[in-house]
């Protein structure tokens, strides 16, 4: 049964970069239970964070999964986001391109 995804969440780099934890989120999403969302910063993030802290990782295998990512939710990369966020006040200035709302659907 197809479930219809009426709420959204934008995955951080913190929950991404632990692949069990990457890989139950998208199976999750997979069902159509939300939608995922991320940015190509926060995509950026998890995967030069694994690459600092996993020398048996490369970086090609990890843009792979990015690609999996986009392929299997091709509305899931938020873009021309800056604009809306850039006057926003946050306790912690690293995390402004956390800060967004994606696009609901009509």
């Amino acid at each position: 049964m197809l479930i219809s995804s009426r709420f959204s969440a934008l995955l951080d780099a913190n929950v991404l970069y632990p692949a069990p934890l990457r890989d139950y989120l998208l199976r999750l999403a997979s069902t159509g239970i939300y939608k995922p969302h991320w940015t190509a910063t926060i995509q950026e993030e998890w995967i030069s964070n694994l690459l600092e802290n996993r020398k048996d990782l490369t970086r090609e295998s990890l843009e792979r999964t990015k690609m999996a990512m986009d392929i299997a939710f091709p509305d899931g990369n938020i873009e021309n986001f800056k604009a809306l966020v850039e006057g926003l006040p946050l306790p912690d200035e690293n995390d402004r391109h956390v800060w967004q709302r994606p696009s609901r659907d009509k």
